[in-house]
């Protein structure tokens, strides 16, 4: 019975090719744009995951506190009053298991005729455990190293690029600041921070040799921020009270005094990040759903009007026994069908925009089952909803006015 109802849904779709397309076109826009929106916002969000994740995990940063001139105050990080030995002393912290005092500069760097104009950092051998950065080649220097202030240094895949082209960068010598250092290893592929920043075009230095060799203010023991990483997200708040309670004692600050340097819960600031992401990725599947409504809306006009033009054959169908529930199927049926196929040519469109959008603007596009499979149950649950309204106005029409109707 149901194979029957199936293909005089489909006669009647064929019958009217034009105006079923055209009653598809709702459906169509509305799945492409819900497809296209979420591959577009899952995108942004795997790519700021990736960025969170390149950073490390359970980590704090902690940067300078201001200064004040004249009552004009210059801004956190302007005041030198962060310094190696808070560094040493953090890591005797409760629940840390690496700190990594930081300087950080811009300078050009020169290998032979090539010269690239890169970032500078300084740090010791804490470093790259708790940036989760990897040495693809090479070794990453050590405390002998620190302590000796060796020029030895470890360069991003952008510097090894754009100073040493396909050649074995281990082993060679680059300047910088007319200081030689030798190149020891290379660094894996970070890609962007979260402030847009290529984190692989960054040269890697002991933190010592960067105060001595390279450094001119006469803050030479002070730092840039210092990285701090706890052993579990869990223990993360008692770690933040317990480092601010330790930096405040070494700096001698009254109760009633205010910090002079700024914590910051990198973890925190990656959930409210993703967080957001994934909000906004909602909302733009959300806004390309209302098409769907309006898809919606033009399948009832068009089976309204189908069940006026067919109240003849309605009426001739209960005259030889066909039942309401019968007439009732038929009509939904329909409505689902036109739902069904405008789906699943949306599911090509969206997923074509998803990828047109992606080359034309180099973004990352995730099409994800899940999205297809919601579009096709609310692309279902549409053609149900609104098609039962035509489907049971038909199912109530009286057969003798039927039979009657011009």
């Amino acid at each position: 019975m149901m194979l029957v109802m199936l293909r005089e849904a489909l006669l009647a779709l064929k019958a009217n090719r034009l105006r079923s397309f055209l009653t598809m076109l709702g459906m169509i826009i509305g799945v492409g744009s819900v497809i296209a929106m979420l591959a577009i916002g899952q995108g942004v969000q795997a790519r700021i995951e990736q960025s969170i994740k390149s950073m490390g995990s359970n980590l704090f940063i902690i940067l300078p506190g201001a200064t004040s001139s004249n009552g004009v105050r210059t801004g956190f990080g302007s005041a030198p009053n962060l310094t190696v030995e808070d560094a040493t002393a953090l890591k005797n912290t409760r629940h840390v298991i690496a700190v990594a005092p930081v300087v950080q500069s811009n300078a050009q760097v020169i290998y032979g005729t090539q010269n690239w104009n890169t970032t500078i950092i300084g740090s010791n051998a804490d470093y790259f455990g708790l940036r989760d950065w990897v040495v693809t080649s090479g070794y990453a220097f050590d405390t002998p190293e620190l302590q000796s202030a060796a020029q030895v240094a470890l360069i991003g895949q952008q510097v090894a690029s754009n100073l040493f082209g396909d050649n074995d960068p281990i082993g060679e010598t680059l300047r910088i600041r007319n200081v030689p250092f030798q190149v020891i290893g290379v660094l894996g592929s970070k890609g962007q921070s979260l402030d847009g920043r290529d984190q692989d075009d960054t040269v890697v230095i002991p933190i010592t040799t960067a105060q001595r060799k390279l450094s001119g203010s006469r803050f030479r023991n002070s730092v840039r921020l210092i990285m701090v990483q706890a052993e579990s997200e869990a223990v993360m708040p008692q770690v933040e009270q317990d480092l601010r309670d330790q930096l405040r004692q070494r700096h001698r600050l009254s109760a009633e005094a205010e910090d002079d340097f700024t914590l910051q819960n990198l973890t925190a600031i990656a959930k409210t990040a993703a967080e957001t992401t994934a909000i906004l990725s909602l909302l733009l599947g959300a806004i390309a759903g209302i098409s769907l409504l309006v898809g919606g809306i033009g399948i009832m006009n068009i089976m309204l009007v189908s069940v006026t033009e067919r109240t003849r054959e309605i009426g001739i169908r209960m005259a030889i026994g066909a039942r309401p529930n019968a007439i009732r199927m038929q009509f939904l049926l329909e409505a689902i069908l036109i739902s069904l196929v405008g789906c699943f040519i949306g599911v090509g469109v969206g997923i074509a925009g998803a990828y047109a959008a992606a080359m034309a603007f180099e973004l990352l596009v995730i099409v994800t089952l899940s999205s297809m499979l919601l579009a096709f149950g609310v692309a279902a649950a549409i053609g149900v909803f609104f098609g039962f309204y035509p489907a049971n106005r038909a199912a109530k029409l009286k057969p003798i006015d039927a039979l009657r109707y011009q």
